[in-house]
């Protein structure tokens, strides 16, 4: 990760993007559940975000929430990610974005099932995965 945020413009964006992923990471959709790539990953290795690499999660910090996206418990050190209080479509929850570049992810929730009691629901679109421990 760069000490100093990552900086571009929308348009520099939507260049280095594919429509989908700019749909999600920059304008803050999200994809269908249960239609990610990386849904049914269980591989080592590391999920980085797809807009600059930062990395997010371990493999091992992944587990099947059963609500069709990828979960995890923990992300690689708290400093990789920033929550905001999202409070659109009536409801008010934990936004995750990079905190490299600013790009959303997803959404944290408090009812995981391990011991961090998080839910870290992350569109597949937002993540590339590198092999490895």
């Amino acid at each position: 990760m760069q000490d100093v945020p990552m900086k571009r413009s929308e348009d520099e964006w939507k260049k280095e993007l594919t429509p989908e992923q700019y749909r999600v990471l920059r304008e803050k959709g999200t994809e269908a559940p249960f239609t990610g790539k990386l849904l049914e990953d269980h591989y080592d290795g590391m999920f980085r975000c797809a807009a600059c690499g930062n990395e997010l999660f371990k493999s091992d910090a992944k587990f099947d929430s059963g609500t069709g996206w990828p979960s995890f418990d923990a992300p690689v050190a708290e400093k990789r990610i920033k929550l905001i209080v999202d409070e659109t479509h009536g409801m008010k929850r934990m936004e995750v974005v990079c905190a490299n570049c600013g790009s959303h992810l997803g959404h944290v929730f408090d009812d995981g099932p391990t011991s961090t009691g998080k839910r870290f629901c992350i569109n597949s679109v937002c993540l590339l995965k590198t092999p490895g421990a």
